[in-house]
């Protein structure tokens, strides 16, 4: 399912408290307990409001990568894929999200799951790099 994030304003009421530090996550630290101002997840989360969606992703592929059934990621189509990004592509019509490389000139979408096939794009392919993901929203 894809659908907007927004258009040209950035809606109010997105803010949340920032911890001035890290958490760890081994022993708790007897510093924490007080905040910095407020963040705007708007600013954020996302590079550019207008050309940012959210994909829910559905299926197991992208596991290795921490992108589980049921995400939701966050994506970029302003940005330019580069070897390496996990992209949503569209390949012959059909949506997928994989990790972009390309072997003797030929775009592969890769999985991070062994137990799912590559995608080597053949001449006779149509793809398109729909967008780069840039956040993995993912309920814990």
């Amino acid at each position: 399912m894809i659908g907007p994030v927004g258009g040209d304003e950035r809606p109010e009421g997105l803010l949340a408290r920032l911890a001035p530090e890290a958490v760890p996550a081994g022993f708790p630290s007897p510093a924490q307990g007080y905040y910095t101002g407020p963040v705007d997840l708007n600013r954020h989360l996302m590079r550019d409001p207008t050309a940012t969606f959210i994909v829910r992703v559905s299926g197991e592929s992208m596991i290795g990568a921490g992108i589980f059934d049921g995400d939701e990621l966050i994506v970029d189509r302003g940005l330019d894929a580069h070897e390496g990004d996990v992209v949503v592509a569209v390949v012959n019509t059909e949506l997928t999200v994989k990790r972009l490389s390309y072997r003797s000139g030929r775009m592969v979408l890769s999985p991070e799951n062994p137990a799912y096939p590559e995608i080597v794009l053949s001449e006779h392919d149509e793809a398109t790099i729909w967008g780069v993901a840039t956040r993995c929203l993912h309920r814990v």
